[in-house]
């Protein structure tokens, strides 16, 4: 039963990151999938700190929400594709920035997530 909650979680995640990919933003730095990993960081930080509040919560809504939602949106193979494409084209200096603001900015993503699920709870 696990897999079908991670499959609708997924093609909600997925849905979301093309949507965010059709926005008319035109750049040589990755803009738009960093801002979904940190949009995606900053939901599995809330949903993490939810669960870690609240052990009601079913292990099929926690799979629903983080492995399939969280899983489908965030964009690490992308990202990862970026990072190297910038390096490639010698932008080291973006391919830098774009690895340094992508760790960083995700990480307190997660922070900012499980602070705003503690006001909630």
């Amino acid at each position: 039963m696990g897999f079908l909650f991670v499959a609708l979680g997924g093609a909600l995640g997925a849905a979301g990151r093309y949507a965010i990919s059709l926005l008319p933003v035109k750049t040589g730095f990755p803009i738009l999938t960093l801002i979904t990993n940190i949009i995606g960081a900053a939901l599995i930080g809330f949903i993490a700190g939810i669960v870690s509040n609240n052990h009601d919560v079913s292990p099929n809504t926690v799979l629903f929400w983080k492995t399939g939602v969280c899983g489908g949106f965030t964009t690490f193979s992308t990202f990862s594709l970026e990072a190297f494409t910038l390096f490639e084209n010698k932008a080291y200096l973006s391919g830098g920035i774009y690895i340094f603001l992508s760790v960083v900015c995700c990480l307190i993503g997660i922070f900012c997530g499980k602070k705003l699920s503690m006001l909630i709870h």
